[in-house]
């Protein structure tokens, strides 16, 4: 495996901005993992794992180290249960979301499809607990393979090793690795598979007429948890945060440079293709000065900031 030198990263995240990566790896095997991980330690570098860049921003003068960008992407079948009604499936890390969900409604596999059109791959999915309404990936995950980035050594993993939260996992110590995950998905015929897709090409549009699409990172800042919030509608505690930044009325308004808020969620920065990371980042800035100052909470990102 080819460890390559100064490549740029604009072109592999979705904010299409930030610098070069001082080196990158696309590894697919396990022994590759481990010569990447060898070779960050030899040049006593830091390692950042990236999969589609869909929540990070990535600084203007880009990452002094080694950028792993998984590329092992096969997907397969290595369980049926007795009751034929439950089978597990396993994805590597560099699968896309969308391959994997193909992948399950070609088997007749269902579940999965509620995370159609969230960009991302299964690394990326797993790190955060992706999550779409009432649906979490921690949900269906059963077991894993992680490497252990200081020794090299691969561990299998039950889902309790990952303790998942609202946007996080143990992956979050920086300390290990993803290599694969195994899913518990649901056996059905013809018919059901028929209604799952139906379902997942309705999930993509509804995404795609609610959200931008194209350079953005997704949600920039997390929702409150229900003790950070005193504010309530209807006897419920209002913990999302686009609600407190829709009321400000910056929604498709408030700009720095090239990056704005979207016109179609007040969550989200847009890059209008000149935008820099540090406009970004200063827009971001001032959301959450607005939102403190207004009404005494201070937003969390979401948004994974690399490099800076």
């Amino acid at each position: 495996m080819e460890i390559q030198e100064n490549i740029p990263l604009n072109n592999k995240t979705w904010f299409e901005t930030g610098g070069a990566a001082k080196y990158f790896a696309e590894p697919v095997l396990i022994d590759d993992y481990k010569s990447a991980l060898d070779f960050a330690k030899q040049k006593n570098c830091e390692v950042f794992l990236l999969g589609c860049g869909a929540n990070i921003l990535m600084s203007d003068d880009g990452f002094n180290g080694l950028v792993i960008k998984p590329a092992n992407k096969s997907c397969e079948i290595i369980f049926a249960e007795k009751d034929k009604n439950n089978v597990l499936a396993r994805a590597g890390a560099g699968t896309k979301i969308d391959d994997f969900i193909s992948f399950c409604l070609s088997s007749n596999l269902t579940g999965f499809e509620e995370f159609s059109g969230i960009p991302g791959t299964i690394g990326g999915a797993v790190f955060i607990n992706i999550h779409y309404f009432e649906f979490l990936l921690s949900d269906f995950l059963i077991s894993a393979r992680v490497i252990n980035k200081s020794t090299g050594e691969i561990v299998e993993v039950s889902r309790d090793w990952f303790d998942f939260g609202y946007d996080k996992s143990k992956l979050h110590d920086g300390n290990w690795i993803l290599f694969d995950a195994v899913f518990k998905l649901k056996k059905v015929d013809e018919i059901e598979t028929a209604i799952a897709r139906g379902r997942s090409i309705e999930i993509i549009r509804h995404r795609e007429n609610r959200y931008p699409t194209e350079r953005t990172c997704g949600s920039f800042f997390q929702n409150f948890s229900p003790e950070e919030i005193n504010f309530e509608i209807n006897g419920k505690k209002q913990i999302h945060i686009a609600y407190y930044l829709d009321k400000l009325g910056i929604k498709g308004e408030l700009s720095v440079g090239g990056a704005h808020v979207s016109r179609k969620h007040a969550n989200m920065i847009e890059n209008d293709g000149t935008a820099t990371s540090t406009d970004i980042l200063n827009l971001a800035k001032k959301m959450r000065e607005l939102v403190k100052e207004k009404y005494g909470i201070v937003p969390k990102l979401e948004c994974q900031l690399i490099g800076f």
